[in-house]
């Protein structure tokens, strides 16, 4: 544990040490602003909830988490310290949770940053807090699932455009496997425990459900089980490609 620590310590410190978290924190809160107010029409609605705020989140991170992910692994690799900082007294669990850690404490600290649509919305009118909290959640686990994978894919390159890449298009697979684009595709020629079992991986279905403030503990254990099988292949991975 106090390996983690010391690795998303430093994680973290690195993120801020340098324009990357300033542009993306900036570039979140502008684009996740102007989506809520110009098309998900905010006031126009005249309805105190922040859906059309949270509804964008799982496109915009479609875009924004690869550009996060991307540096993990593939970074490491190209100016070639992965085999030095592996050869520190830290356990690969810990190198692996660590970085991921301090991602996703990234993200979150950007997502937090969106608390003045919160009380924007609450001075307009008397919306259900719960459930905003709970969608609050729901985007968090749903940015750590993204960061998850394209922790994974980020260590199976040395360039971080196509670590961007084939992240983004995984993402966009998980985000839309639940929709007609995938199993209008399928229907017709795949069974149907086939296609229940592609739809049931769709990140839109469960993150919906729960903005919708249907708290379903299945919805929690998805996104957690995610990220859980994504670090393990993301270790795995940093071990077979170290010495490349």
């Amino acid at each position: 544990m106090h390996s983690t620590l010391v690795i998303f310590r430093r994680e973290l410190q690195s993120y801020f040490a340098t324009p990357l978290a300033y542009v993306f924190i900036v570039i979140f809160l502008v684009t996740a602003g102007a989506l809520a107010f110009f098309l998900g029409n905010f006031f126009e609605r005249g309805q105190a909830d922040l859906q059309p705020f949270f509804s964008f989140h799982p496109w915009l991170y479609l875009v924004l988490i690869p550009a996060l992910a991307m540096r993990l692994w593939a970074e490491e690799r190209k100016i070639g310290t992965i085999e030095l900082f592996l050869t520190l007294p830290i356990s690969m669990c810990a190198a692996v949770l660590g970085k991921f850690l301090a991602s996703w404490a990234f993200a979150g600290i950007a997502l937090l940053l969106t608390f003045p649509f919160w009380i924007t919305v609450n001075f307009l009118g008397h919306p259900d807090n719960g459930v905003i909290l709970a969608s609050y959640i729901g985007s968090f686990l749903m940015a750590g699932a993204f960061l998850a994978i394209g922790a994974a894919l980020s260590a199976l390159t040395k360039n971080q455009v196509i670590a961007f890449v084939v992240t983004a298009a995984v993402c966009f697979l998980f985000t839309v496997s639940g929709s007609p684009i995938v199993l209008g595709f399928l229907n017709g020629w795949a069974p149907e425990a086939v296609l229940r079992t592609i739809a049931s991986f769709s990140f839109l279905t469960h993150f919906n459900a729960i903005v919708r403030g249907v708290i379903d503990l299945r919805d929690a254990v998805f996104f957690v089980s995610v990220i859980g099988i994504s670090l393990f292949a993301n270790a795995i991975l940093v071990d077979l490609k170290k010495a490349d």
